[in-house]
């Protein structure tokens, strides 16, 4: 469904012929060592406070200026460097004058479900327009669950057949602070806190695995969500699971499988004919073997494709081929435009889940979210995320009813 380091970077712009020592050394930081500050930075979501602070003391501030900085970004979320009202104002101009920003992308438009699930779509600076969901869940207990479905490139080349994304096009890989960005946003919206992280919007993580990875760090670290409350989703991309592994995280790997052989994942995941099943069931075995953490596969059921109980005997016999202790999460089929697929019913689901179970295979079936929003799982798509949104006004309304969102009709309310 869905893909992963490159930081929150751009050139430095705007720096004068003869740059003043504080426009140097706001350089000189951003060309620095720091894993966290790579050449090019300028944006300041994702520095960690320890960047942070030594950015304040470049540009001749004292160190606590950094941790106010931290506090602002992370903390009270502010979107631009001049609402740092605790800031000295000729720190901002002076950042400001450096090429830096927060890097914070406006929220282009909301969609809420009747569920309470919210689509958010962001407008990258760019123009282009990701797609990032916020999903709330109550327990029995009262308390509320906030999921982030986070996007991690803009579109998606892999071109799965049931997944909306990829019959949208793809236009490139987001920048670390664009997939953190997207939990703030959330957050912003809910006005709570967001609890679990899934790397399950649009695009293929393991395709931008070091800006995933930044972003996971970033998410870990700074915006304090658990290692364990985070997933990353993957199709399966070549030689990408076993680098992942190496970083022994504690978060969970979710490999879309969609079908239980060769032949049939060939005709649903085009992108199986280069990375054959054998090897990535084999990946993923000794990724459990690495970091000890389960592997939880998802599989859309699709009527008549791959629902059949015979399917699901042969998934549990090649689950066990390869180990123990998987976990396999069902997605009944949401629909999407223009797809020859169907949603199987439900009886035909619970003999897909009984037949695992009987083979001592953990099952569970997804709750659908946000179907009304087209926000569940697979439809996540937008006619902007190929070619850029025109931002001159007189075209820009003439775009909307070509989106998928019903978007004008929500801007007229």
């Amino acid at each position: 469904m869905m893909a992963m380091l490159h930081h929150c970077s751009i050139p430095l712009a705007r720096v004068a012929v003869r740059p003043s020592p504080r426009t140097r050394a706001a350089i000189s930081f951003a060309t620095a060592s720091s894993p966290r500050a790579t050449p090019q930075s300028q944006v300041l979501l994702g520095l960690s406070e320890n960047d942070l602070q030594k950015l304040a003391i470049d540009f001749g501030q004292q160190g606590f200026r950094g941790k106010q900085l931290y506090h602002l970004i992370y903390k009270r979320k502010v979107r631009d460097i001049q609402e740092f009202v605790q800031v000295p104002l000729a720190f901002r101009n002076e950042l400001e004058e450096a090429g830096w920003k927060v890097g914070r992308s406006p929220i282009f438009n909301k969609v809420v479900a009747t569920d309470g699930t919210i689509k958010l779509l962001l407008k990258l600076e760019d123009n282009r327009l990701i797609e990032t969901v916020g999903i709330p869940v109550e327990d029995d207990k009262g308390s509320v669950r906030l999921t982030a479905c986070v996007s991690s490139q803009v579109g998606c080349p892999l071109r799965c057949s049931f997944c909306a994304t990829g019959k949208g096009g793809f236009s490139r890989n987001l920048r670390s602070h664009e997939i953190v960005e997207q939990v703030l946003a959330i957050e912003e919206v809910f006005k709570r806190r967001v609890s679990n992280v899934v790397f399950m919007g649009m695009g293929e993580p393991m395709l931008n695995l070091k800006a995933v990875l930044e972003a996971h760090h970033c998410l870990n670290k700074d915006i304090q969500i658990g290692q364990r409350m985070m997933t990353i989703s993957t199709v399966g991309v070549p030689n990408t699971i076993k680098k992942l592994a190496s970083h022994k995280l504690q978060s969970t790997l979710a490999v879309s499988l969609h079908a239980p052989n060769q032949k049939l994942r060939e005709t649903i995941v085009p992108s199986a004919k280069s990375y054959p099943l054998d090897a990535l069931m084999k990946d993923c075995k000794e990724y459990f073997q690495e970091t000890n953490r389960r592997v939880s596969f998802e599989y859309a059921l699709l009527a008549g494709i791959n629902d059949s109980v015979d399917n699901a005997v042969e998934l549990a016999k090649l689950l066990h081929e390869y180990g123990s202790g998987y976990h396999v999460n069902l997605i009944p089929f949401n629909p999407i435009e223009g797809s020859e697929f169907r949603r199987p019913y439900r009886k035909a689901v619970q003999a897909f889940v009984n037949a695992l179970e009987s083979a001592k295979i953990t099952t569970s079936v997804r709750q659908t979210r946000g179907l009304d929003a087209n926000a569940a799982c697979g439809q996540l798509r937008n006619n902007f995320q190929k070619n850029p949104l025109v931002t001159d006004s007189d075209n820009l309304e003439s775009q909307l009813p070509n989106m998928d969102l019903a978007v004008t009709s929500l801007m007229k309310r």
